[in-house]
């Protein structure tokens, strides 16, 4: 269907649809048919959305574990322990999937480990928090290493 000066690409109309197409078409190497600026900027989206992914379960992992760690509160050690079962299967999963991100897990670590910091103090002001991390940036060990006492 030929498109009207008016009528917006299916990329804007339909993302859904306009996706179905480009599949349908690198199945069919009917490259030539693609619609290359937009792919480009779908296949560098999902590249940010990982390791956005990333940087988010790391940061609620790390927030959480210094919870677990130094937060007084025996009532809420479960719901902790829970969060970081959660993230770090989460976080091995993304590791799976693309082992090529370890190392920008570590690069990424230390302005998250400041983030989960101050949303620490955040939540417990009367809570002292170690400025430095206290859990190892090895990443085999920070996904299984339990860091508390049971």
């Amino acid at each position: 269907m030929p498109q009207t000066s008016t009528q917006k690409p299916l990329y804007d109309r339909d993302l859904n649809l306009w996706l179905e197409e480009t599949v349908a078409k690198l199945k069919a190497r009917q490259f030539d048919e693609l619609d290359l600026d937009n792919l480009i900027d779908e296949v560098e989206a999902l590249a940010r959305r990982d390791k956005r992914e990333l940087r988010s379960r790391l940061k609620v992992l790390l927030s959480h574990l210094l919870k677990r760690n130094y937060v007084n509160s025996a009532r809420d050690f479960r719901g902790w322990e829970s969060t970081i079962r959660e993230q770090r299967s989460a976080l091995q999963d993304i590791l799976d999937d693309s082992p090529s991100l370890k190392p920008y897990l570590v690069e990424v670590f230390d302005s998250v480990w400041q983030s989960a910091l101050r949303e620490a103090e955040e939540d417990y002001p009367s809570t002292q928090f170690p400025q430095n991390c206290p859990f190892p940036l090895d990443v085999d060990t920070l996904l299984t290493e339990k860091f508390w006492e049971t």
